[in-house]
C-alpha cells in the first residue's frame, strides 16, 4: 500500500477546534507539558536585555509559543492551517502575549524561503516531521534558521514507532494490529485520520547530524501514562504522573517505547553530543 504523510490541508482546517479540545484532556496537557518542560531543561535565558527569538514550525494552536512568550521570547508561529492561527492568536491575546507573538500562515517545506538563516534562537519542529512528505529537508531547513552559538537550541518532537506496537498491543488490545505495526514505519492517524511517518530514537539521531546538529539531549515523552489503569485518575493524578513521566523520559531504556520522542539539538559547530542538561 502506497502511504504519504503529506498533510490535507482540509483536515487541519476543520479538525482545528478538535485537535484544541484534545491539547485540553490529560493526554494532550501531558504531551504538551513534557516536551515543554524538556525543552525549558535547556533553555539559556540571556542575562542582558536582548530579547531571546522562537520560531515554531506548524505550531498549531500555539500551545507551546505562548508558554515560551510568557518567558519574554519572541515567538514566530508558522502554520498551514489558518484556522489553528486563528485559535493561537486567540491564546496569545488571552495570556496576554499577544505582542510577543508574530503569526505566519505558510508550509513549513518553505521555511527556507521565509526567513533568513540564523534568525532565531530556539526553533520548535513538534509534531510536524510526521506530516511532511520529506523530513529531512525540512529538519536542514530549520536547522539553518537556528543560531549558531552555544544558545541556540532545536526541539523535535516526533512520533514514536515502538510506542505505536504497544499502543496496538496494549492499549487495543489488538495482537494482529501490534504485529503489523513491528514492520511498517506508518502509523495512523486517530484525531485528523490518515497516515503518519513513525520514527525511533536513532532514525532521529542520524536525521539530525545530516542537518549538522548535535544532539544535547533525548527524551520520551508519555511513556507510561497512556496504560494505566481505569482506577487511576488522569485529572486527579495529573501531577504525580506528570513527575513519573519525567522521570521515565529521561531514561533511555524507557524513553524507547514511549509514545513520543524528543531530541534537543543545536548545531555541531557550538555543542558536542555529550548530554549537557539535566
Amino acid at each position: 500500500m502506497q502511504m504519504t504523510a503529506k498533510p490535507d490541508s482540509d483536515r487541519f482546517q476543520s479538525g482545528a477546534d478538535k485537535y484544541a479540545a484534545y491539547l485540553e484532556t490529560p493526554e494532550g496537557r501531558l504531551r504538551c507539558g513534557l516536551a515543554f518542560a524538556n525543552l525549558q531543561d535547556f533553555l539559556v535565558l540571556p542575562e542582558s536585555r536582548r530579547s531571546l527569538r522562537g520560531l515554531d514550525l506548524g505550531c498549531g494552536t500555539g500551545a507551546t509559543a505562548v508558554r515560551l512568550a510568557r518567558l519574554g521570547i519572541h515567538m514566530t508561529l508558522l502554520d498551514s492551517s489558518s484556522a489553528m492561527l486563528d485559535i493561537a492568536r486567540r491564546a496569545a491575546r488571552e495570556a496576554g502575549v499577544d505582542g510577543r507573538i508574530a503569526l505566519n500562515h505558510g508550509d513549513a517545506a518553505q521555511v527556507a524561503n521565509l526567513f533568513p538563516a540564523g534568525s532565531f534562537d530556539v526553533v520548535l519542529c513538534h509534531n510536524i516531521l510526521e506530516y511532511v512528505d520529506d523530513p529531512n529537508p525540512v529538519l536542514s531547513a530549520a536547522a539553518r534558521m537556528l543560531q549558531s552559538d552555544s544558545t541556540g537550541i532545536l526541539s523535535i518532537l516526533v512520533r514514536n514507532w515502538a510506542g505505536e506496537v504497544f499502543k496496538a498491543g496494549v492499549k487495543a488490545g489488538d495482537l494482529g494490529e501490534a504485529e503489523h505495526n513491528l514492520t511498517t514505519m506508518w502509523g495512523h492517524e486517530s484525531l485528523f485520520g490518515g497516515w503518519v511517518r513513525l520514527f525511533t530514537l536513532n532514525s532521529l539521531q542520524v536525521m539530525t547530524e545530516s542537518a549538522s546538529l548535535a544532539v544535547a539531549a533525548k527524551r520520551g515523552v508519555r511513556v507510561i501514562s497512556d496504560y494505566l489503569p481505569p482506577q487511576i485518575s488522569r485529572r486527579e493524578e495529573y501531577e504525580r504522573i506528570f513527575e513519573l513521566e519525567r522521570k521515565l523520559g529521561s531514561r533511555l531504556e524507557f524513553a524507547a517505547v514511549a509514545r513520543y520522542i524528543q531530541v534537543i539539538a543545536r548545531h555541531s559547530c557550538a555543542s558536542s553530543s555529550k548530554e549537557t542538561g539535566p
